[in-house]
């Protein structure tokens, strides 16, 4: 469990550390001050000071911070200072300084990505009957099936096809199969399954029907790539998850996914250790999603998030003036105590995963 606490705090350290580079580097660059870079909130455990710059390491690591010159709007900013102050600087000024931590870990994602696809290649589903994985406790397994393993036939019926496998477990009603079976090794036997009616979820967890299944999964080929078709299929990669997380997101609200599979730091734990011992690959993947979904989270469009943030710039751009001080106090107060509800919410649900087995 050490080991796995260790993992998560790495990867959430590094996700956390490209967010507010983003931030901190765009802010440089536009000539803001920053006053304080900090990984973690709370009691400061380890800090040092670079010219006008505080850098921490903080004792809560849930997060980090970019504290800039005039960033709060109760701040004093000297006349001298003010052409430095993040609340003087122009609106795509501000707007790109905020929208740079969300946008670096979409990048992360997408390095993440590539460097699996240029280190590991990429994987093709193949459309033979051959198997690419056996789900615990199911019908293939108690048969004894492996993957690698080729479906030659199917109650004496040759098997063609992936999809000729998967339409005759389908259409058994649970009838026992005879099975036909070439091993890795070339060696062919026979075995039987009794598939089982389960229900079937679709990528978000939704359930979509019924169906007889023996809990198999499609054997993927994997080929090297080059390592211009390896970036090509990261960023490629990286739209597919933050398309994913957003539907999901919409689904939350819809009603058809349930919010009772939000996770927090300690599923993130839990899944860090289990991805680490699948090897290095499954680990880097995880990293990237666990890039999209903090890229995409921090962009909704909920005050004290960047999405927050922005949004407000964008009743600004629209009015030609920002909102007034007291209106976006309220909606950071509001946001604030939605941030904590679902804080709240995800470690309650990581509790209860961990009671319930």
């Amino acid at each position: 469990m050490g080991g796995n606490v260790l993992i998560a705090i790495l990867i959430l350290g590094l996700l956390i550390f490209v967010h507010e580079l983003g931030h901190f580097a765009v802010a440089k660059w536009s000539g803001v001050t920053v006053l304080r870079f900090s990984l973690g909130f709370g009691p400061r455990l380890l800090s040092w000071r670079r010219g006008v710059t505080e850098y921490a390491v903080s004792a809560i690591p849930l997060g980090g911070y970019v504290k800039m010159l005039g960033d709060d709007p109760e701040d004093e900013v000297p006349m001298a200072d003010a052409a430095h102050a993040f609340s003087q600087q122009s609106l795509p000024k501000r707007f790109a300084i905020v929208l740079a931590g969300p946008f670096m870990n979409l990048v992360t994602a997408a390095v993440a990505f590539t460097i699996v696809f240029a280190m590991y290649g990429a994987g093709t589903p193949t459309d033979a009957p051959k198997i690419g994985g056996v789900m615990d406790k199911m019908a293939a397994a108690k048969a004894g099936l492996r993957r690698g393993d080729t479906v030659v036939s199917i109650d004496g019926k040759p098997v063609a096809s992936w999809d000729a496998l998967s339409q005759a477990v389908r259409a058994s009603g649970g009838k026992t199969l005879d099975l036909e079976v070439r091993r890795d090794d070339g060696k062919v036997e026979h075995l039987t399954a009794i598939p089982e009616e389960k229900p079937e979820k679709s990528i978000f967890g939704e359930e979509v029907g019924k169906a007889y299944l023996i809990g198999i999964e499609r054997f993927v080929e994997v080929a090297p790539v080059s390592f211009v078709t390896a970036v090509g299929l990261g960023i490629y990669e990286t739209y597919f998850w933050v398309k994913m997380t957003l539907l999901s997101v919409v689904k939350i609200f819809q009603g058809s996914v349930s919010a009772r599979d939000l996770g927090g730091p300690i599923l993130i734990v839990q899944a860090a250790g289990q991805q680490a011992e699948r090897g290095l690959d499954y680990l880097i993947r995880f990293l990237g999603l666990i890039s999209v979904n903090l890229g995409v989270l921090n962009l909704l469009p909920i005050p004290v998030l960047d999405g927050g943030h922005l949004l407000f710039f964008a009743f600004e751009a629209v009015r030609g003036r920002p909102l007034a001080l007291r209106q976006r106090e309220m909606a950071q107060q509001v946001g604030l105590f939605l941030l904590l509800a679902l804080m709240v919410f995800v470690f309650y649900n990581d509790i209860s995963r961990i009671v319930a087995g």
